[in-house]
């Protein structure tokens, strides 16, 4: 993107004037470098956000955004229900509640390194990863149920994960006032077979190296120290939230232009959140959130005990599990007055700060464990939300690295053979069932998860705490 399209207000701070239909002004938090890198689509789609009903503030872009469905990937957008404000499928993305887990490990890198080749295989074998793969786990009516309303607490309850895990993960586990009656016979037959797996395209599950520390203040605090290991799972609700996701947007083009919403792209599709039709999509899509929470609990589970299989004396403690994709009711502050939100995040990730009641007390007086996805091959990040994440795009901060060219020209560029090989030879192990799925998502299709990481503490978004690099990947 062109720099002078903007307002600069510093050098972190890009804003775009509202102009036609805007309601509000649109932001992007990037340094210059990063605006220059991004496609010309942030720009018209994070301004086309901030023409929809009852939008507060801004529509925001984190530094990582780029192209998506509707909203930026990486976009931020908060409505007020009482100023007939809209909530947006393609503003949660089809993905719903993809997000992350990190686990500590206790065990040191070097004797990670002992067991690598046994260890990635153990993995391997019993994470099922890729396109349509299926799980051990079956789910009846009954359990599909009971699952949908209980996210993570209910795959505790059944066995797969440990109660400790509920404290460290958003919602303790659980979205409140998921309608699983809102939930279609098709999306439920997706999921039946697919709880406990991860899925393909940019999910993964990774051994990871804590390789540098920032601020040892929190890192401690978290349970991260230098040179030792964590486990760090990314994925979503599968089948189920894709499924949500296409049937309510064809819904909201309808319900949109029935509340006399003028659309300035189809894909920005939604219905006011009073309505009919916008309370059975949150009600969905908060059963949606507790199927990716509940996938993740499962994972995590099947990783702590292949860990602990290797290493018996490690605990395989829950660090936190934050999603990526949703839309959230919070209380944030508009002018010096609280006022409730139905907070967008797609691509992008909540940073709450030190103090914040929705915390873990274990985690209260340093803040939310903020956690960034590199590129497949390259560095991860812990962030913390910081005092200043609040202000500046209600407490949320980037959530990846973000990708830089598509799957399509990736695979024109790359082997997934070759990549295999040359990460191989840097000591890092990727099992994987398909090298094309490798190259889509080679280290070099995604921007400088480094530069990006930088530019969301310069910007206030959140504080980097450590930097992790992989050991061994587990992706689809």
């Amino acid at each position: 993107m062109d720099p002078a399209r903007f307002t600069q207000v510093d050098a972190m701070t890009w804003r775009i004037e509202p102009t036609g239909a805007m309601r509000v002004p649109a932001i992007v938090y990037a340094d210059e470098a990063l605006i220059r890198d991004m496609d010309d689509k942030v720009y018209e789609q994070a301004a086309n956000v901030a023409t929809l009903p009852g939008i507060v503030g801004a529509s925001y872009a984190m530094p990582d955004a780029h192209w998506g469905y509707g909203f930026p990937i990486g976009g931020v957008a908060a409505f007020d229900a009482q100023q007939e404000g809209v909530v947006s499928a393609g503003g949660v993305g089809f993905d719903i509640s993809c997000g992350v887990r990190t686990m500590l490990t206790g065990v040191s890198v070097a004797d990670i390194r002992r067991v690598q080749k046994d260890l990635a295989e153990s993995l391997y074998r019993q994470i099922p990863a890729g396109v349509g793969r299926e799980g051990a786990i079956s789910l009846d009516a009954v359990d599909m149920e009971a699952m949908l309303v209980g996210g993570a607490r209910w795959a505790v309850e059944r066995g797969w994960g440990d109660a400790a895990d509920l404290d460290r993960i958003e919602e303790s586990g659980t979205a409140a006032g998921a309608m699983p009656d809102c939930v279609s016979d098709r999306a439920k037959e997706r999921q039946r077979r697919e709880m406990g797996t991860l899925g393909s395209g940019n999910h993964y599950l990774e051994v990871q190296a804590v390789a540098e520390i920032f601020d040892l203040e929190v890192a401690t605090a978290f349970g991260l120290r230098k040179d030792e290991a964590v486990v760090t799972i990314h994925c979503g609700s599968r089948g189920l939230g894709h499924q949500i996701g296409t049937e309510f947007m064809r819904e909201m083009l309808a319900a949109a232009a029935g509340a006399g919403i003028a659309l300035p792209d189809r894909e920005l599709a939604c219905a006011p959140i009073r309505s009919e039709v916008g309370q059975r999509y949150l009600g969905a899509m908060r059963a949606a959130i507790n199927c990716a929470l509940a996938n993740r609990e499962i994972l995590g589970h099947y990783a702590r005990r292949i860990i602990r299989h290797y290493f018996a004396n490690s605990a395989v403690d829950l660090l936190f599990d934050v999603s990526h994709n949703t839309c959230k009711v919070e209380t944030h502050a508009v002018a010096g007055t609280m006022r409730e939100l139905f907070v967008h995040r797609k691509g992008a990730t909540r940073a709450f700060g030190p103090g914040h009641p929705s915390l873990p007390e274990s985690l209260r007086d340093v803040g939310q464990p903020v956690l960034i996805g590199g590129s497949m091959g390259t560095a991860s990040y812990v962030l913390v939300g910081d005092v200043t994440s609040e202000t500046k795009a209600f407490s949320s901060a980037c959530h990846g690295a973000g990708r830089a060219m598509s799957r399509h020209a990736a695979l024109k560029r790359w082997s997934g053979r070759k990549i295999v090989d040359d990460l191989a030879a840097e000591g890092i192990l990727i099992r994987s069932p398909s090298t094309r799925g490798v190259a889509e998502e080679a280290p070099g299709a995604y921007k400088d998860v480094g530069a990006v990481v930088a530019a969301a503490e310069h910007a206030g978004l959140a504080r980097r705490v450590a930097r992790l690099r992989p050991v061994i990947c587990i992706k689809g």
